[in-house]
């Protein structure tokens, strides 16, 4: 068995995690769930020997009996080499386990390594698939790739670190389904999420994290039915069904028209592709708007074609009827305001260099001409109401959370005093509190800004429940569209009843109901 015992990190004197003791056993599901900077990522790859730069390090370590131990990183591209195919990656690995055999035996024998690891990674169509390179592979894909590297060079370990982040129901039940077969091998897997229906549906055992400590732990289904401490009921209560909006006062003539748009990407191998196609879609003045899909069916083409990141598109847009330009550069002041984009990774939209109170400020003084000082003191204001304290947001942005950032980008974005606001999965890296106070926020600013639209892209279910209507993409298609409790609960798209139904069925696999 391999495990960690009393495990202490600590970097320039902070403790990141402190104390925490944990075990991998074979054929278990072993999960660790927390908030970002909770210690759950450092506690995982202390199992590799792997700490951050320049840490202190204290406790015992027992590695794996053959010392392997496969690591599947929440951005699984950052680890394949991207010049190089899925055939080559894997190959190099299983060449190396065929050296005893005869000469002209072992390239047989290492694409018949390859080929049994990719089908037992759960990558239908390996033949095919071995002969793209990484960037032709969606993440899950990507995912399942390193997972076949871990597998061939026989891993009795897995740590797979916020495997769905992100992800659509249908793609969640795929993963789950790939590491409960991996547990059924024999593999020990050590599960680092925020999502608590894949843990549930998955972990023998869990460890709660707060700060570094495990602060409590015990068997999935005990846990999960009688929490014990504050943190864990607060984290389970995060996943309460959200309240139904108020009805949006529809005006005469909605506040944005989509007509006729047809999105293309431009590739140098492939030439122009068409992957976003819309025909119709209105929104209306204090309404909030859902957009659904899964990965790679246009949602974020969608919103940023709106907010104008994305010009290779034929169609029109209208703010209030007038035509908006296609290309951010082409838009004037008032177009660049009254649109606004959040964008999903919130740390990679801000500057890391200067303070986030003057980074939010800016937007004051760039769309809307106000001066230095009164754009300082309205970014405060704006700050606070949404539960940024002045010391926290005079920090540069690498001195706050994740939670903390998505918070900072939606102040900065009501900074130009929007007509929209585009929204794209800003809470899908974010653990269930977070998460829950990012939505109510939103909720919030619905409520209390009567010229205030919001779309909200999102892959999530549960998070569309906040819209008051939803729209559904589907491989580029809008398939249906309509309000929210009639998507949700009499759907009439078959992708949307497939979607209902893989949310339902993963639901079903924990044994509870939220």
């Amino acid at each position: 068995m391999a495990g960690i015992r009393d495990l202490r990190v600590e970097i320039d004197g902070r403790s990141v995690v402190d104390g925490v003791t944990l075990g991998a056993l074979p054929g278990k599901v072993t999960a660790l769930v927390g908030a970002s900077g909770s210690g759950k990522t450092t506690t995982g790859l202390a199992l590799l020997g792997e700490f951050p730069r320049g840490a202190r390090v204290t406790g015992d370590i027992r590695p794996a009996a053959d010392g392997l131990v496969g690591y599947i990183p929440q951005h699984p591209a950052a680890v394949l080499n991207p010049a190089r195919r899925v055939s080559a990656l894997l190959t190099d690995i299983a060449r190396a386990q065929v050296r005893h055999l005869p000469l002209g035996k072992r390239r047989a024998a290492a694409r018949e390594r390859v080929l049994r690891a990719l089908a037992d990674a759960q990558l239908p169509d390996a033949e095919a698939l071995s002969r793209r390179y990484p960037h032709q592979l969606s993440g899950g894909q990507q995912q399942r790739v390193v997972l076949a590297q871990a597998l061939l060079l026989g891993a009795r370990v897995i740590v797979a670190d916020e495997p769905t982040t992100g992800q659509d129901a249908l793609t969640k039940s795929r993963v789950v389904d790939q590491l409960a077969a991996v547990a059924a091998r024999g593999i020990a897997v050590v599960l680092l999420s925020h999502d608590l229906d894949v843990v549930r549906a998955l972990a023998d055992d869990v460890h709660v994290m707060r700060a570094g400590r495990v602060v409590e732990s015990g068997p999935a289904q005990h846990l999960w039915l009688e929490p014990r401490h504050e943190w864990t009921r607060r984290l389970l209560d995060g996943q309460r069904e959200l309240p139904r909006p108020e009805p949006a006062t529809t005006a005469a003539r909605p506040v944005l028209r989509i007509r006729d748009l047809t999105a293309r990407h431009r590739d140098r191998a492939h030439g122009t592709t068409v992957v976003l196609r819309v025909p119709g879609l209105d929104l209306h003045t204090g309404e909030c708007l859902a957009v659904v899909g899964r990965s790679g069916s246009g949602k974020t083409t969608l919103a940023r074609c709106l907010a104008g990141l994305h010009r290779a598109h034929d169609g029109e847009i209208l703010l209030d009827g007038t035509p908006l330009p296609r290309s951010l550069r082409d838009r004037s002041r008032a177009h660049l305001a009254a649109v606004q984009y959040v964008f999903q990774d919130a740390r990679a939209a801000f500057d890391e260099h200067r303070p986030v109170l003057h980074q939010v400020a800016r937007t004051a003084t760039r769309l809307r001409g106000t001066d230095g000082r009164a754009a300082r003191t309205e970014a405060l204001t704006t700050l606070t109401r949404l539960g940024l304290t002045e010391d926290l947001v005079r920090r540069r942005p690498g001195r706050l959370s994740g939670g903390e950032l998505q918070r900072a980008a939606l102040a900065r974005a009501l900074l130009a005093r929007p007509r929209v606001l585009v929204c794209d999965e800003i809470t899908s890296g974010l653990d269930t509190v977070t998460r829950r106070g990012i939505l109510d926020t939103l909720a919030a600013l619905v409520r209390g800004h009567d010229d205030l639209s919001l779309v909200l892209i999102t892959h999530d279910l549960g998070t569309a429940a906040l819209a008051h209507r939803i729209a559904v993409l589907d491989a580029g298609e809008l398939v249906e569209q309509g309000p929210a409790h009639r998507v949700l609960t009499e759907p009439s798209h078959p992708f949307t009843v497939s979607l209902m139904e893989t949310t339902a069925r993963l639901a079903a696999r924990t044994g509870l109901s939220r």
